[in-house]
């Protein structure tokens, strides 16, 4: 009942009133739209972002420009948008963050279902696992085996605590039932420079930040943490793949709003997305950015936001993760 809820808030809150948001179609947008990115320019999320923006700005008539607002988890980017006025012009390009943070920190920086509107998934790209190419660690079969006879004996770094990697091996290491040691770092970079260095045996990470070390040969990919084989490592086993049907982890990216946007604007903002999505360069962008393009519904995106952040709480709950 309290997920229906939530879906039913998300919603309502892209719904709108409808004289409001005829008034509001007449005019919008009326300055240039900015999309908030919640990380530093060149990531995947960066890239994503600047990759619809331009098709967006063809169709608006009006300049879309990336703001890069990195810090605090994402929620610097996430409250610059929620603060913002609910007219349109200001956007966000959101990943896992803005689910899992609601029970990440504490008190709650924001309440997801009164303070979002959803518009539109945009697509995803796999969390990959991969460890050194010298090391025991060869498949993810292995790597249950070995942490299987010694506890906590095997261990994986990520970005940090709470990032979507460390989430995503957490929910693998329930569902083995294992128990992985976890090494937090500041950023994906030192955490793969180190199991490089054989400083740590495995690392969890999105298929782009490992993409290049895999290619020189100095790591081997265990495993994606999605339902399909990405096409930039064609023939690394998916964890279903690995025993586990069913399991998945991405890191997934969508458009949303302040709440309050008036719903003749998520319509066409919905409806403009979808046709940029459709875009061969577009779509090309993604690909080579490891992810794939995903369309639907604002209301298949708004039960994603709702069932994901149930699975963060309960998991941060239950391991008891807290931010960096």
């Amino acid at each position: 009942m309290k997920r229906r809820h939530v879906i039913a808030a998300f919603a309502a809150s892209a719904t709108g009133l409808a004289g409001s948001s005829r008034a509001w179609a007449q005019s919008w947008p009326s300055k240039p739209v900015r999309i908030i990115v919640g990380y530093s320019p060149g990531g995947a999320v960066d890239i994503i972002a600047r990759a619809i923006a331009k098709p967006l700005q063809d169709s608006l008539g009006q300049p879309v420009v990336v703001e890069n607002k990195p810090g605090a988890g994402t929620n610097i980017a996430n409250r610059a948008l929620i603060d913002s006025a609910p007219d349109g012009h200001t956007l966000m390009l959101a990943a896992n963050a803005i689910a899992a943070n609601v029970s990440l920190y504490q008190p709650a920086p924001y309440d997801l279902a009164r303070d979002v509107t959803p518009i539109a998934q945009v697509g995803r790209v796999p969390v990959v696992m991969v460890a050194n190419a010298q090391s025991a660690v060869g498949s993810v079969a292995q790597l249950i085996t070995l942490s299987k006879a010694k506890p906590g004996s095997i261990n994986f770094g990520s970005p940090g605590n709470g990032s979507t990697p460390h989430l995503a091996v957490e929910l693998f290491a329930r569902a083995a039932g294992i128990d992985l040691t976890h090494v937090p770092y500041k950023g994906g970079a030192q955490a793969l420079n180190d199991v490089i260095a054989g400083h740590i045996q495995t690392v969890a990470v999105n298929a782009l930040e490992v993409q290049p070390h895999v290619k020189s040969g100095k790591l081997r990919v265990l495993a994606v943490l999605s339902p399909a084989r990405t096409a930039i490592f064609p023939d690394a086993p998916t964890i279903a793949e690995s025993g586990f049907p069913g399991f998945e982890a991405s890191v997934w990216y969508g458009v949303i709003g302040p709440a309050g946007l008036p719903a003749s604007v998520v319509a066409r903002l919905h409806a403009e997305i979808q046709k940029a999505l459709a875009l061969p360069e577009v779509r090309d962008r993604l690909t080579a950015s490891g992810g794939e393009v995903l369309p639907g519904t604002t209301e298949r995106f708004a039960s994603l936001l709702a069932s994901e952040r149930a699975r963060y709480e309960k998991l941060i709950r239950e391991a008891r993760i807290t931010p960096d």
